[in-house]
């Protein structure tokens, strides 16, 4: 069965748990007979995927997936020959006058011999008239911060020779690292943080449609959790239900649990004590496992288990260093800082944050052992 993130995604923008003015500038620019660039930002989880995949319909038709092409540029980030990836998937065919942005497609010519599917629709109410819309081929930079100065300015120059044939959509948590000359070129959509009464209204109608019965008290649990990210209050209601915890409030109290920085300052005391990967065993089923222990498994447990994001545990991290939560020195305080910002800088160039995470774990353990708090 598909996530209820996709079996319950909005069809038309007004379903959009967004603002009405983001949404009427959302769908006036899908209409609109010459649609423009987009530049869509705003924080994790408010719906900026679902944004840009609407417009995709309402602008190509019930086609759309055929002749719109993704690249999530994160993945770009410290590979080797990443220029290079990024030039191909520009220019498919190798030839530099030969760009997909420049390439014509016939599905263009044929949106009214395509069947739509059942529950089909277009997302502003009505197909666009196909004489006045040229526009063949969608072009969508997912995480577009992640580009740099360089590609940005190379990815400038293909939208200033662009025909009407294609659109280029930037989504991006961070518009302040798109360059002027991008900006400039794209119309932005802003979409703030979810707002408390939408992600409480959304979740007690997923929890209808899927037949979840939940305990008072359990959605608005959710609701403050989420802190404004819809995508994460709807996977943490899943995540309860597919467990047969969504009539379990202690269940959600573990979660508030971890958003109230106790699971992060335990992680951090076990690190300074240099316990940073431990393994331990553990009788399952008669038999014995190895089980893996220590703060690695603390913030494997956030992520994994309570649906908590690279972001967030960062937050928490830093909220427990310059708070009170921990009786420390200065000195072991401004090392994990300064740990803890290589971290989420790291995060932001790469896909992969357990492995950053467990190299700031690392560095706290070396800055207690200096002071004299790490065993052994």
């Amino acid at each position: 069965m598909p996530s209820w993130l996709i079996s319950n995604a909005p069809q038309t923008f007004e379903e959009i748990s967004i603002p009405k003015n983001v949404c009427k500038k959302l769908k006036a620019a899908s209409l609109s007979p010459n649609p423009p660039h987009l530049l869509i930002t705003g924080p994790a989880g408010v719906g900026k995927t679902i944004s840009w995949k609407l417009y995709a319909r309402q602008i190509l038709g019930p086609g759309w997936k055929s002749t719109t092409h993704v690249l999530q540029c994160r993945d770009l980030v410290r590979q080797r020959g990443a220029m290079g990836k990024f030039e191909q998937f520009l220019k498919p065919g190798g030839n530099s006058s030969d760009t997909l942005a420049g390439m014509l497609s016939l599905d263009s010519f044929d949106r009214g011999m395509i069947k739509k599917l059942d529950g089909d629709i277009p997302p502003a109410g009505k197909e666009i008239d196909t004489n006045q819309n040229p526009i063949s081929r969608l072009i969508i930079l997912e995480d577009a911060d992640y580009l740099g100065h360089i590609r940005q300015s190379y990815l400038r120059r293909m939208m200033e020779t662009v025909g009407n044939a294609s659109r280029f959509i930037l989504v991006t948590r961070a518009p302040s690292r798109i360059i002027d000359a991008l900006r400039s070129r794209a119309q932005m959509i802003r979409i703030p943080s979810t707002e408390k009464n939408i992600v409480l209204e959304t979740l007690k109608n997923i929890s209808i449609t899927n037949s979840c019965e939940t305990d008072s008290g359990i959605l608005e649990d959710i609701t403050y959790i989420s802190d404004g990210n819809l995508r994460k209050a709807i996977f943490i209601l899943e995540l309860l239900d597919m467990r047969k915890l969504s009539k379990n409030r202690s269940a959600v109290h573990d979660l508030v649990k971890a958003s109230t920085l106790q699971s992060s300052r335990h992680l951090l005391e076990m690190a300074l004590r240099g316990a940073v990967v431990e393994w331990r065993w553990e009788n399952k089923g008669g038999k014995k496992r190895k089980i893996l222990s220590g703060a690695i498994s603390e913030i494997d447990n956030l992520m994994n288990n309570q649906g908590l994001d690279a972001d967030d545990i960062i937050n928490q991290l830093h909220d427990i260093i310059v708070g009170r939560r921990l009786s420390l020195p200065d000195t072991i305080k401004s090392d994990m800082l300064e740990a803890l910002a290589i971290c989420d800088t790291s995060i932001r160039r790469s896909t992969y944050a357990r492995i950053h995470f467990e190299n700031f774990l690392h560095k706290v353990a070396k800055s207690g052992k200096r002071h004299g708090l790490a065993f052994g």
